[in-house]
């Protein structure tokens, strides 16, 4: 069983592209329906965690998710993470490690695939250029290959992560002030002329934040936002944007 998060999709073509090889059941976590808990593996069935760094950490949504994680029968199960980044992922294994580890799980192997970046929060932050984006691809095409050789074969002790120069720092300090204060929808905005009522921001949020209200986009403010900024990447006319932090930026989303 395969639990995903994923918001311009970069994990979801990881998960996908890996339960195609093992044919390990995929569960979209913002999909789960708590009635089914606890699940119970089918024999040999793998145990991965797939989701995108926020922050030099797990996502939020993702921890809460795996707090509430129960199974029937986890053990023997080979068990396995893959985070996606745009860069480094500092101490977000060494988190989520602990959190399975409260739920009685074992993480045997862990890994991290660089992607096109896609976090433009920050103002010194942009998507990567085309070509840039073209060769992490490609490189992310065959890390995974290999990392899902390792996967098939439940090889466990095997770790390939790009933890960064100072992964406490990252992790710990600016990890804590991303999600303390940057994970926020309040910034986004709408230019009125240039949106077109079209609902694909709505229809592209993985947490259903958005309502379409007369043909415009709201975001409900509820605290549930991820800040990925799916809806600002997959806005076909460029109409979203964060504030003045995402002017005359990029957008990208895994296509």
């Amino acid at each position: 069983m395969i639990f995903y998060l994923s918001g311009t999709g970069n994990t979801k073509w990881a998960a996908s592209t890996i339960a195609k090889h093992t044919g390990d059941k995929l569960t979209d976590i913002t999909k789960a329906d708590n009635a089914e808990m606890p699940y119970t593996l089918a024999e040999g069935e793998r145990i991965g965690f797939c989701f995108p760094v926020h922050g030099w950490r797990p996502p939020v949504i993702f921890r809460n998710f795996i707090k509430r994680l129960r199974f029937t029968n986890a053990p023997r199960h080979y068990c396995y993470a893959l985070c996606t980044a745009g860069d480094d992922i500092g101490e977000t294994v060494k988190i989520l490690r602990k959190d399975i580890e409260d739920i009685g799980l074992k993480l045997d192997s862990a890994f991290s695939l660089i992607m096109p970046e896609s976090y433009v929060g920050l103002p010194f932050m942009d998507v990567d250029t085309p070509e840039k984006e073209k060769i992490k691809k490609e490189k992310a095409a065959a890390d995974l290959a290999r990392h899902i050789e390792t996967i098939m074969n439940r090889t466990p002790g095997v770790e390939e992560l790009k933890t960064g120069k100072w992964p406490r720092i990252n992790s710990r300090l600016l990890g804590s002030v991303f999600t303390n204060h940057l994970i926020t929808d309040k910034p986004f905005r709408v230019t009125a002329e240039k949106c077109i009522g079209c609902g694909v921001c709505a229809g592209s949020c993985p947490i259903r934040n958005i309502e379409m209200n007369n043909g415009i986009p709201q975001w409900k403010h509820d605290g549930t936002c991820l800040t990925c900024f799916s809806c600002y990447h997959h806005c076909p006319n460029h109409a979203i944007e964060y504030g003045r932090r995402t002017k005359n930026k990029g957008q990208y989303y895994f296509k």
